[in-house]
């Protein structure tokens, strides 16, 4: 399925209630440690007020991926963060049209948008990155999500598909060569990052008790089912040595 289709697909599935009960490819674990090395990158996704509890779009148990992310940082020589950045009146907020609802659809000129809550303004304090991360070989926060008539799930690009963020060319200048995506929600900016990552020619773990799901009608499933297709691989902390 072109990108394209596939994002549009599952998102206007999953706010639709038409992708439950989709089977989930057997889980891809660990044979034996992985160990990092200088040209892995642990990315880490959204790990921000606004997805934790108290924030304005919580994800189901998004705080305890800080502890697991925060041990997991010692293994990693090379960090990025990223950071929902949205403008007041954003094309994905519901409140953005008369008449909609959280969690409802809406067509804008790239495809089928899901409608949220408003969440994760600029400079908000539900904005910033959780005070309990503890990253201290992080180097670099790419912002996304900050033109107003376009969302960005994808650390990597835009909802056009067309507008990069410049992480992949940052990423393949410092040599990397393997991404290791934790953080929130697994089923739309982790799943994406990490299949934009494949599609961009990365080895690409997902460390799946580092991320949390929303998991709209069957979308963390769909999810699971549509990395495993591409390539990513699903690992545990534990698998990291």
């Amino acid at each position: 399925m072109h990108i394209t289709n596939r994002r549009a697909l599952l998102k206007s599935a999953a706010a639709a209630g038409l992708v439950g009960g989709l089977g989930v490819s057997a889980p891809l674990f660990a044979a034996s440690p992985i160990k990092p090395s200088a040209k892995s990158a642990l990315i880490v996704v959204d790990v921000q007020n606004c997805f934790i509890e108290g924030g304005t779009l919580a994800v189901k148990g998004g705080g305890e991926v800080v502890p697991v992310i925060n041990k997991l940082a010692g293994s990693f020589e090379n960090i990025v963060v990223t950071q929902d950045w949205h403008t007041a009146g954003h094309a994905s907020f519901a409140s953005t049209y008369s008449g909609k609802k959280p969690f409802e659809t809406t067509k804008l000129t790239y495809g089928t948008q899901v409608l949220w809550p408003d969440h994760c303004v600029q400079g908000t304090e539900d904005a910033a990155v959780a005070k309990d991360l503890k990253l201290p070989t992080a180097q670099l926060i790419i912002r996304k999500g900050f033109h107003k008539e376009m969302d960005s799930y994808s650390a990597f690009e835009e909802a056009d598909h067309k507008t990069a963020t410049g992480l992949g060319g940052y990423l393949k200048q410092r040599g990397i060569k393997t991404v290791f995506v934790t953080g929130l929600a697994t089923d739309f900016c982790v799943a994406w990052t990490a299949m934009d990552a494949r599609k961009a020619g990365f080895e690409v773990y997902v460390i799946e008790d580092a991320t949390r799901g929303i998991d709209l009608n069957g979308s963390l499933a769909a999810a699971w089912k549509q990395m495993t297709a591409k390539g990513v691989k699903r690992i545990q902390s534990t698998d990291i040595g």
